[in-house]
C-alpha cells in the first residue's frame, strides 16, 4: 500500500515502525492513534475477517507505522482524491519518510540504530522549526512545527506545495 512494485523492499524498515509506539504530547495528536488503531478494523472489514481473529493478533497502542499509513490514507481519500491522478498513497508515506530521513533505509541498508534516533527524535519532536526531522518538512515555513499537531503540519505542507 506505501510502497509501489517497483520500489526496493522495505520490509525492515516497516517492521521496525511496526514495533515502536506513537506517542504524542499534543493532546490532538491522539486522533492520529485513533486513526491508527482504526486501521486495523479496516482490514478486517475489508479482508472479511472475524473481529476475534482480528483481535487475537493485533493487539496494543498504535505504532509509528499504522500512525503513518492512517495519515496517508486520510489524505489520499479526504483531502488529495484525485482519480486522475490515482491512489497517491505511496508518495505520501514516500513525503513522510523523506522527511524524517529514512527514505535510504531499504532492506540492503537499514540500520536500526539510525532509526531509533530518527523516531525518538520524531517522538520527542526534537526536530528543525519547519519539520525536517519529522513527517513534513515544510520551505520557508513561518511557525514552529514542534508546537503544533500533526494535522495542522500537514495542512499546511499541503498549503505549502499547492
Amino acid at each position: 500500500m506505501v510502497f509501489t512494485k517497483r520500489a526496493p523492499s522495505y520490509v525492515r524498515l516497516l517492521r521496525y515502525l511496526n514495533s515502536q509506539e506513537f506517542t504524542y504530547n499534543i493532546r490532538l495528536d491522539g486522533n492520529r492513534a485513533d486513526d491508527g488503531l482504526y486501521l486495523r478494523y479496516r482490514f478486517k472489514q475489508e479482508n472479511h475477517l472475524r473481529a476475534v481473529d482480528v483481535d487475537r493478533c493485533l493487539t496494543g497502542k498504535c505504532s509509528v507505522l499504522e500512525m503513518m499509513v492512517a495519515l496517508c490514507l486520510r489524505i489520499e481519500e479526504d483531502i488529495m482524491d484525485d482519480p486522475v491522478k490515482g491512489n497517491r498513497i505511496h508518495k505520501w508515506f514516500h513525503v513522510m519518510l523523506k522527511s524524517l530521513g529514512l527514505l535510504d533505509m531499504d532492506d540492503a541498508y537499514f540500520d536500526e540504530r539510525y532509526a531509533d534516533k530518527v523516531i525518538t527524535r520524531f517522538l520527542n519532536r526534537e526536530y528543525e522549526p519547519n519539520g525536517a526531522g519529522g513527517l513534513f518538512r515544510i520551505k520557508d515555513c513561518p511557525y514552529d512545527l514542534r508546537s503544533v499537531e500533526i494535522w495542522y503540519q500537514m495542512c499546511w505542507y499541503f498549503d505549502s506545495i499547492l
